[in-house]
């Protein structure tokens, strides 16, 4: 019988949008897990697209939710973090890695900061500093290649080889990450794929590149990906599956122009889950 987890997510909710908690409670619950979540905010919808969209940040509230589960001696097999809205919220999250983790867990980091070579909006540098104490500390990290040269000091370039992506992954194991999970990696124009590194191996997964770029899919990719690993499959075997896993939620869509603002994850779960 597959492992039953106890996997507490910390992220925004966007109500309407299919990202951030509203991806990853479903997805990680459908890989046959327990799914805690600790909303950092709550939106009426995510900020890509939509306009006049509500916002409720929810930071004062994490440290009395810790200290009630820590009061209530709740722990969690597996932590999995992704968007966080400010240093506060980073600095709590590291508090509750310290504090709610069991013996055994494992922490898995999105550092969902920026994309194409920006941060994203309300960012800046000293956030960068503070994410990179939280993602250094995680079992696993799952940046993207921005977000990794953010991490690094390392030269952003939209065209690149293997010794780049290999010096990338070499500085964030260097920095104190355990295991690697870089995404969107691409060396030509039909493929992309994702890094998985520790200190003794890297792996490349290479997949089709569609054309269509849709929002949301980080989050669903990191969210199969912790699901598939706290599964019990190998950290290259989980970073497959949720690339496959994504790509197959995107081409669910693309032939739907009035979905733009998300991916239809739902209907590809039961592919997720044979996967699993």
């Amino acid at each position: 019988m597959k492992a039953y987890k106890k996997i507490l997510t910390i992220q925004d909710i966007s109500c309407v949008g299919q990202c951030s908690l509203t991806v990853a409670l479903p997805i990680l619950s459908a890989a046959g897990h327990e799914t805690c979540i600790l909303p950092s905010a709550v939106l009426s919808t995510h900020t890509a697209g939509f306009k006049g969209f509500t916002f409720r940040d929810l930071t004062d509230d994490i440290p009395e939710i810790r200290k009630h589960w820590e009061k209530e001696n709740i722990k969690f097999d597996a932590i999995y973090t992704g968007y966080l809205g400010s240093i506060r919220q980073i600095e709590y999250v590291r508090e509750i890695f310290d504090t709610l983790k069991k013996d055994d867990a494992v922490t898995f980091v999105d550092p969902a900061m920026a994309d194409n070579g920006k941060l994203y909006p309300l960012f800046d540098l000293e956030y960068v500093e503070e994410m990179k104490k939280l993602a250094f500390s995680a079992d696993y990290i799952i940046p993207n290649i921005t977000e990794a040269c953010y991490l690094t000091g390392r030269e952003y370039k939209e065209k690149y080889d293997e010794s780049y992506i290999e010096d990338l992954v070499g500085a964030l194991l260097g920095s104190g990450c355990g295991n690697v999970i870089l995404t969107g990696v691409s060396y030509d124009s039909t493929t992309t794929g994702v890094v998985v590194a520790n200190e003794t191996e890297t792996k490349y997964y290479r997949h089709v590149k569609l054309p269509r770029g849709s929002h949301g899919t980080g989050d669903v990719y990191a969210s199969a990906f912790v699901g598939a690993f706290m599964s019990g499959n190998s950290a290259y075997e989980s970073a497959a599956i949720a690339a496959d896993y994504t790509v197959k939620c995107i081409e669910n869509t693309v032939d739907d122009p009035d979905h733009w603002y998300g991916v239809k994850f739902e209907p590809v779960l039961p592919y997720l889950i044979e996967r699993i």
